[in-house]
Protein backbone atom coordinates (compact mmCIF):
# COMPACT_ATOMS: atom_id res chain seq x y z
CA UNK A 1 0.00 0.00 0.00
CA UNK A 2 1.17 3.76 -0.62
CA UNK A 3 2.90 5.28 2.16
CA UNK A 4 0.58 7.54 3.58
CA UNK A 5 -1.60 8.33 6.70
CA UNK A 6 -4.88 6.38 6.07
CA UNK A 7 -2.16 3.05 5.13
CA UNK A 8 -0.42 4.11 8.42
CA UNK A 9 -3.85 3.68 10.41
CA UNK A 10 -5.60 1.20 8.73
CA UNK A 11 -2.00 -0.90 9.63
CA UNK A 12 -2.12 0.27 13.37
CA UNK A 13 -5.80 -1.37 13.51
CA UNK A 14 -4.82 -4.40 12.19
CA UNK A 15 -2.09 -5.01 14.64
CA UNK A 16 -4.80 -3.89 17.48
CA UNK A 17 -6.75 -6.61 16.15
CA UNK A 18 -3.65 -9.02 15.68
CA UNK A 19 -2.80 -7.84 19.43
CA UNK A 20 -6.18 -8.69 20.81
CA UNK A 21 -6.50 -12.17 19.31
CA UNK A 22 -9.26 -11.54 16.70
CA UNK A 23 -9.28 -13.57 13.59
CA UNK A 24 -9.95 -11.61 10.49
CA UNK A 25 -13.30 -12.56 7.75
CA UNK A 26 -10.64 -12.61 4.72
CA UNK A 27 -13.52 -12.56 2.36
CA UNK A 28 -15.40 -9.34 4.07
CA UNK A 29 -11.76 -6.85 3.69
CA UNK A 30 -12.22 -4.08 0.96
CA UNK A 31 -10.64 -1.31 -0.19
CA UNK A 32 -12.09 0.67 -2.46
CA UNK A 33 -12.45 4.90 -3.85
CA UNK A 34 -15.95 6.75 -4.33
CA UNK A 35 -15.42 7.80 -7.87
CA UNK A 36 -17.94 10.71 -7.54
CA UNK A 37 -16.64 12.11 -3.91
CA UNK A 38 -12.95 11.28 -3.82
CA UNK A 39 -13.40 9.34 -0.87
CA UNK A 40 -11.25 6.22 0.33
CA UNK A 41 -13.05 3.74 1.90
CA UNK A 42 -11.73 0.66 3.69
CA UNK A 43 -13.96 -2.06 5.31
CA UNK A 44 -12.93 -5.09 7.05
CA UNK A 45 -14.67 -7.58 9.70
CA UNK A 46 -12.99 -9.69 12.19
CA UNK A 47 -14.41 -12.39 14.86
CA UNK A 48 -13.99 -14.84 17.97
CA UNK A 49 -11.55 -17.54 16.68
CA UNK A 50 -12.50 -20.77 15.32
CA UNK A 51 -16.28 -19.95 15.31
CA UNK A 52 -16.69 -21.05 11.37
CA UNK A 53 -18.39 -19.08 8.79
CA UNK A 54 -20.17 -17.16 9.35
CA UNK A 55 -19.32 -16.48 13.26
CA UNK A 56 -21.50 -15.93 15.24
CA UNK A 57 -20.23 -12.49 16.42
CA UNK A 58 -18.60 -10.31 14.26
CA UNK A 59 -17.37 -6.26 14.07
CA UNK A 60 -17.65 -5.05 10.80
CA UNK A 61 -15.26 -2.05 10.89
CA UNK A 62 -15.42 0.82 8.25
CA UNK A 63 -12.82 3.68 7.57
CA UNK A 64 -13.75 6.53 5.53
CA UNK A 65 -10.61 8.75 4.34
CA UNK A 66 -12.86 11.79 2.76
CA UNK A 67 -11.73 14.17 0.46
CA UNK A 68 -11.73 16.98 2.61
CA UNK A 69 -9.10 15.65 4.79
CA UNK A 70 -6.75 14.47 1.39
CA UNK A 71 -6.89 18.07 0.62
CA UNK A 72 -5.59 19.24 4.33
CA UNK A 73 -3.11 16.13 4.35
CA UNK A 74 -1.53 17.40 0.95
CA UNK A 75 -1.98 20.95 2.03
CA UNK A 76 0.39 19.93 5.19
CA UNK A 77 2.27 17.69 3.16
CA UNK A 78 3.17 20.54 0.62
CA UNK A 79 3.66 23.63 2.81
CA UNK A 80 4.42 21.43 6.06
CA UNK A 81 2.60 23.89 8.00
CA UNK A 82 -0.45 22.44 10.04
CA UNK A 83 -3.91 24.39 9.44
CA UNK A 84 -6.29 21.74 10.36
CA UNK A 85 -6.43 18.53 11.25
CA UNK A 86 -7.59 15.83 8.83
CA UNK A 87 -10.11 13.35 9.99
CA UNK A 88 -11.05 9.28 9.49
CA UNK A 89 -14.60 8.88 9.82
CA UNK A 90 -15.02 5.99 11.71
CA UNK A 91 -18.22 3.03 11.83
CA UNK A 92 -18.29 0.32 13.74
CA UNK A 93 -21.10 -2.32 13.72
CA UNK A 94 -20.95 -5.49 16.27
CA UNK A 95 -23.72 -8.18 15.24
CA UNK A 96 -24.88 -11.17 16.28
CA UNK A 97 -26.00 -13.39 14.28
CA UNK A 98 -27.32 -17.25 12.98
CA UNK A 99 -29.93 -16.43 16.09
CA UNK A 100 -32.50 -19.41 16.01
CA UNK A 101 -35.02 -16.99 17.98
CA UNK A 102 -35.77 -13.20 17.94
CA UNK A 103 -33.56 -11.56 20.25
CA UNK A 104 -34.51 -8.64 22.30
CA UNK A 105 -32.23 -5.22 22.25
CA UNK A 106 -32.45 -4.83 25.34
CA UNK A 107 -29.99 -8.12 26.02
CA UNK A 108 -27.43 -6.08 24.47
CA UNK A 109 -27.66 -2.56 26.08
CA UNK A 110 -25.88 -3.55 29.32
CA UNK A 111 -23.08 -4.61 26.84
CA UNK A 112 -22.92 -1.74 24.31
CA UNK A 113 -22.74 1.28 26.34
CA UNK A 114 -23.86 4.72 24.51
CA UNK A 115 -20.44 6.15 24.20
CA UNK A 116 -16.89 3.84 23.21
CA UNK A 117 -14.19 4.05 25.10
CA UNK A 118 -11.47 6.95 24.10
CA UNK A 119 -10.14 6.78 20.50
CA UNK A 120 -7.96 10.02 20.31
CA UNK A 121 -9.37 13.19 21.05
CA UNK A 122 -12.79 11.42 20.67
CA UNK A 123 -15.25 9.09 21.68
CA UNK A 124 -17.54 7.11 18.84
CA UNK A 125 -21.49 7.15 20.00
CA UNK A 126 -23.63 4.79 20.00
CA UNK A 127 -26.04 5.04 16.83
CA UNK A 128 -28.78 2.30 17.53
CA UNK A 129 -29.63 -1.32 17.96
CA UNK A 130 -31.07 -3.30 15.19
CA UNK A 131 -33.19 -6.93 15.05
CA UNK A 132 -33.00 -8.39 11.55
CA UNK A 133 -35.36 -11.24 10.51
CA UNK A 134 -33.98 -13.34 7.12
CA UNK A 135 -36.09 -15.86 5.33
CA UNK A 136 -33.07 -18.00 3.03
CA UNK A 137 -34.30 -18.97 0.12
CA UNK A 138 -34.53 -22.86 0.10
CA UNK A 139 -31.99 -24.20 -2.34
CA UNK A 140 -33.90 -27.71 -2.39
CA UNK A 141 -37.97 -27.18 -3.24
CA UNK A 142 -38.13 -30.13 -0.30
CA UNK A 143 -36.05 -28.24 2.21
CA UNK A 144 -37.78 -27.37 5.16
CA UNK A 145 -37.48 -23.41 5.47
CA UNK A 146 -36.65 -21.89 8.21
CA UNK A 147 -36.29 -18.19 9.30
CA UNK A 148 -32.83 -17.05 11.51
CA UNK A 149 -32.08 -13.53 13.02
CA UNK A 150 -29.84 -11.31 13.56
CA UNK A 151 -28.87 -8.24 16.11
CA UNK A 152 -26.37 -5.53 15.52
CA UNK A 153 -25.11 -2.76 17.85
CA UNK A 154 -24.18 0.64 15.40
CA UNK A 155 -21.25 3.12 16.34
CA UNK A 156 -20.01 5.91 14.68
CA UNK A 157 -17.50 8.68 15.03
CA UNK A 158 -14.56 10.49 14.06
CA UNK A 159 -10.44 10.05 14.37
CA UNK A 160 -8.49 13.43 14.63
CA UNK A 161 -5.42 12.92 13.56
CA UNK A 162 -2.03 15.29 15.30
CA UNK A 163 0.58 16.02 12.99
CA UNK A 164 3.01 14.10 14.73
CA UNK A 165 1.35 10.91 13.14
CA UNK A 166 1.52 12.55 9.39
CA UNK A 167 5.05 13.48 9.67
CA UNK A 168 7.27 10.20 8.85
CA UNK A 169 5.27 7.08 9.90
CA UNK A 170 7.53 6.33 13.46
CA UNK A 171 4.73 7.94 15.85
CA UNK A 172 3.41 5.41 18.10
CA UNK A 173 -0.05 7.92 18.70
CA UNK A 174 -2.23 5.79 16.19
CA UNK A 175 -0.49 2.10 17.89
CA UNK A 176 -1.61 3.39 21.30
CA UNK A 177 -5.06 4.82 20.30
CA UNK A 178 -6.26 1.86 18.51
CA UNK A 179 -4.81 -0.50 21.39
CA UNK A 180 -7.71 0.63 23.24
CA UNK A 181 -10.50 0.09 20.51
CA UNK A 182 -8.99 -3.09 19.53
CA UNK A 183 -9.23 -4.38 22.89
CA UNK A 184 -12.66 -3.10 23.41
CA UNK A 185 -13.72 -4.58 20.16
CA UNK A 186 -12.18 -7.90 21.37
CA UNK A 187 -14.13 -7.59 24.89
CA UNK A 188 -17.88 -6.67 23.24
CA UNK A 189 -17.25 -9.58 21.28
CA UNK A 190 -16.80 -12.33 23.74
CA UNK A 191 -19.33 -10.37 25.99
CA UNK A 192 -21.95 -10.92 23.25
CA UNK A 193 -20.61 -14.41 22.46
CA UNK A 194 -21.61 -15.35 26.16
CA UNK A 195 -25.72 -14.41 25.58
CA UNK A 196 -27.99 -17.35 26.82
CA UNK A 197 -28.75 -17.14 23.03
CA UNK A 198 -29.21 -20.31 20.54
CA UNK A 199 -27.29 -20.47 17.20
CA UNK A 200 -27.85 -22.54 13.83
CA UNK A 201 -24.58 -24.34 13.20
CA UNK A 202 -22.40 -22.46 11.05
CA UNK A 203 -22.39 -23.59 7.59
CA UNK A 204 -18.09 -24.16 7.50
CA UNK A 205 -15.88 -24.99 10.66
Amino acid sequence: MLDHVFSDAIGALRDAFSNAFLERQAFDEHFQSDVLLGDLVWETSYGLPGEGRPPRVVAHITLTWPSWSQAIYRAWYTDEIFHEAPEIEMEIVFRVQRLTTQPDASMVENIAPIKSPQVGKEKLSREGITVEINQPTPTDKHAAQHLDYAIEVTYQGSYELAEETLQDGTSKLLDENFSSLGSWIATTLVQLGDLKLVFFPADEI
